[in-house]
This record gives C-alpha cells, sequence and structure tokens, in this order.
C-alpha cells in the first residue's frame, strides 16, 4: 500500500496467517517510488477533490492507476526475490492501493458514503502470477458503512499478544489518525480520531521546509495558541460517536492559516493529539495506555503532544516487538486472507454497517 500522505514509499509486508491468527511476521520494505510518480499522484489528489464524484472520471485517474498498480506489483515482486520466494508460496497478495477520495456517509441525509481507491487489481494479478484480493471498502459503503477504518481487526490481533490488553488502545497516525480499542472479549471499537499527519506534513511543504517536521522540530521550537487550539477542537466531527470516517483533506493546513511555521506546527500537534484524547472519552472504558503505529510514532514532538493533551501513557509499536512502519501493509495481506477465506473485515462497531460483513475481491491470474 501507499499513505495518504505520500512520503514516496511502497509499504510492502510478508505475513503468515490463516486469517485469525497471524503465525509469523516475514520481510517487509519500504520500497522508494520515484519522483515523476509522486508527483502524478499529487496531481491525480488534486483532480480527485475537483472531480468530487461526479459523473466522470478524470482521465489522469487511469494514467495514475496504472503506474501505481505497476509500481507497487514490482515491489512485491522485488520483496519475494529478498526473501527467496517464488509467485507458487504465496496465497494471495492484499492491494489496497492508493486512496484518492473518501466521503463518509451522511445518515441525516439518508446517502451512502463513496470511496475511490487506484489500483487494478487484475493488472497485478496478471503481473504477479497470484492470486490478489483488492477494493477492500466499496461493499462495505454500498452497504451503509463508513469504509474505514479497516483496520481494527488487525490491530485486535495484535492487542490479543499483550498480557493486558484491556487497558491499551491502538492508535495508527498516518494521513488521518485511528483508533482501535478491544474489550478484550468480544466487542472491538474503531474510529478516525481526527487528523494525522497530512495537515502538519501539507503546512512544512507550503513553508518549503521539506516534506514533514522531522523529527518534531519544528513543533517543539512553536508555542501554541491556546485560545485558536480551542475553537478547533469545537468542530463537530470530534464530538460524535463513532462509526465515523474521515477524508485526507477533512481537516487542512489552512487551519494554521497566518501562524509562523513554527507556531503552525505546534497548533496542528496540540489539535490531532487533543482530538485523540477527546476520541479516548468516549470509549466504553478510557484506556491507560496508546499503543502509536505510523509515520506519527515517529515525531517526538507529537508522542509529546498526546501524553500531556490526551492524558494517557504512549508508547511506539516497537515497545512490543511490533513493527511500526509495517503494520498497514501487515494489515491488508491478513484482510486479503480473511477476504480469500471468506471471512468478515468491517464490524458494526468499525464502520457501522449492520453486521459483519466480507469485502474485498478476488482477482486471479488469466493465462
Amino acid at each position: 500500500m501507499t499513505g495518504t500522505v505520500l512520503d514516496g514509499h511502497i509499504d510492502v509486508a510478508l505475513i503468515e496467517s490463516d486469517g485469525v491468527r497471524v503465525r509469523t511476521l516475514g520481510r517487509y520494505a519500504l520500497i522508494p517510488y520515484g519522483a515523476a510518480t509522486r508527483r502524478l499522484l499529487e496531481r491525480t489528489l488534486d483532480a480527485a477533490r475537483e472531480w468530487n464524484f461526479a459523473a466522470t472520471e478524470p482521465a489522469i485517474f487511469a494514467e495514475a492507476e496504472a503506474a501505481l498498480t505497476d509500481a507497487q506489483a514490482d515491489a512485491v515482486s522485488t520483496l519475494l526475490d529478498t526473501a527467496g520466494l517464488s509467485p507458487g508460496d504465496i496465497g494471495v497478495t492484499g492491494f489496497h492501493g492508493q486512496s484518492v477520495l473518501h466521503r463518509a456517509p451522511d445518515r441525516a441525509a439518508g446517502t451512502v458514503g463513496r470511496t475511490r481507491q487506484l489500483g487494478d487489481g487484475q493488472r497485478m494479478a496478471d503481473r504477479l502470477g497470484m492470486p490478489v484480493a483488492f477494493d477492500f471498502r466499496s461493499a462495505d459503503m454500498a452497504a451503509g458503512g463508513q469504509g474505514a477504518p479497516l483496520c481494527p481487526v488487525y490491530h485486535t490481533a495484535l492487542l490479543r499478544t499483550l498480557d493486558d490488553p484491556a487497558r491499551t488502545a491502538v492508535l495508527n497516525i498516518g494521513g488521518v489518525a485511528n483508533l482501535t480499542w478491544w474489550d478484550g472479549a468480544e466487542r472491538v471499537i474503531g474510529f478516525d480520531t481526527g487528523p494525522g499527519n497530512a495537515p502538519l506534513n501539507d503546512l512544512v511543504r507550503a513553508h518549503g521546509l521539506g516534506e514533514m517536521d522531522r523529527d518534531g522540530a519544528l513543533a517543539s521550537a512553536g508555542r501554541v495558541d491556546e485560545r485558536r487550539l480551542a475553537a478547533l477542537l469545537r468542530h463537530p466531527y470530534l464530538h460524535r460517536d463513532g462509526p465515523k470516517s474521515l477524508d485526507r483533506f477533512d481537516f487542512r493546513a489552512d487551519m494554521a492559516d497566518g501562524l509562523g511555521p513554527a507556531d503552525g506546527a505546534a497548533l496542528l500537534s496540540a489539535f490531532t493529539a487533543a482530538a485523540v484524547g477527546m476520541a479516548l472519552d468516549r470509549l466504553p472504558r478510557r484506556p491507560e495506555r496508546l499503543v502509536v503505529c505510523g509515520g506519527g510514532r515517529r515525531n517526538p514532538a507529537l508522542m509529546r503532544a498526546l501524553e500531556q493533551r490526551a492524558s494517557v501513557h504512549v508508547e511506539p509499536a516497537e515497545a512490543h516487538g511490533w513493527r511500526g512502519d509495517a503494520i498497514e501493509a501487515e494489515c491488508f495481506a491478513y484482510l486479503a486472507v480473511r477476504t480469500l477465506h471468506g471471512l468478515p473485515i468491517s464490524f458494526p462497531d468499525t464502520t457501522g454497517v449492520m453486521r459483519p460483513m466480507c469485502g474485498g475481491r478476488i482477482a486471479r491470474p488469466r493465462p
């Protein structure tokens, strides 16, 4: 998969699983894609927002989908080569693709949501010579679900490896931040808490200061405008119970308009963290600890803000032997196995569907 923040990498991970237990975590890699592909994806995201699910898709979608599919198929082949494996050794590949637009359902208006991930599953299956599971979100949204987040079922499999899962939640900070909480028995709750890295990365790029707030240096040098933060925290999304989901651009860098880059980064980091705290307050039982995965765990300023503004102890995924850079790729490998076996990947307390349901489609290689 590739994330919505367009960090320049394709995430690929190899796991052994029956769709319930994860038996073995194999190799993983973050394989760079070229600057030309990144520029193509950036233009595609711009075109997607302008399109906004109108009748005819922009022509750039087809170009980007082919380029992305081929690049990700090549990344899978590279990982298999380094692991000494052939396509015949693999049961299924999970291909999430690239999210370019997501619109949550509007229950008040009675409208279902819509989502678009670029990725041609049949093209990938033909290139790799193995089954490919893809299009994981569309069926859920057609059934009235949010289509996101899909990671809670995998996060729960990871939580089962801990001694005290009932007091722990998993927070993934990608372009958007999402949370998974498990009661230790049957109930799993998951939803998007608010922005993740996307507004902060966009702010840094807009000021010509690189691709991200590396090591949280910019936010650490700034000061949070508490009055402005309090106004941001009145956003209606933050005061709704889950299930709920966000598009990468639902919260934007313009929340920091008028501030210098350091103060802007401090504000956006504090907002992401405080939104997580509000999300924790809406759970049936507030966890004492957050295990953080995704790129946000590498930002010390953001991790400190979580401790302070979400009032929770935070630990990176690696503190528990998890692979923070690989978890999302592992997740879609796991979901691919579940799709292959007809097991549900979305649930009433994660996406809001009426009953647990399977998602994804399987493409098999053609002769």
